[in-house]
């Protein structure tokens, strides 16, 4: 009995996710055969076939599960301890000196191995 609900549910998920593409294409159709119509027309228009794709997409099984990880997600972010205005500056300027400290430590090794290249080979760099 589960597996003749899954086939229907799954038939209709199919449906509602034709007439999805189906909105979405009509949308881009619209907006390139009424360029002559008001910009604000086509923009309401474009966004009320947009908010009822989102809804009918929404409906199906999988639109289902994003809205739940949606909101899982939102959640996660509310737990996140976010650095103040002086943690986050404080940060930076350290990330700053070490990639100074860094970038000058490269440049120096850089400068003796090309002399001791030089010197083993011979030829003048």
């Amino acid at each position: 009995m589960s597996e003749n609900t899954e086939t229907q549910s799954n038939g209709l998920d199919m449906f509602k996710w034709v007439i999805v593409i189906a909105l979405l294409a009509g949308v881009v159709a619209g907006n390139y055969l009424f360029e002559e119509q008001s910009v604000l027309i086509r923009a309401v228009v474009a966004v009320l076939g947009v908010v009822v794709a989102g809804f009918v997409a929404a409906s199906t099984e999988k639109g289902a599960t994003f809205i739940n990880f949606a909101k899982e997600s939102r959640t996660e972010v509310r737990k996140v301890v976010w650095p103040t205005r002086q943690e986050a500056t404080q940060t930076t300027l350290i990330v700053l000196a070490a990639t100074v400290v860094v970038s000058l430590l490269l440049w120096g090794l850089d400068g003796i191995i090309v002399r001791l290249v030089s010197f083993i080979t011979g030829l003048g760099i």
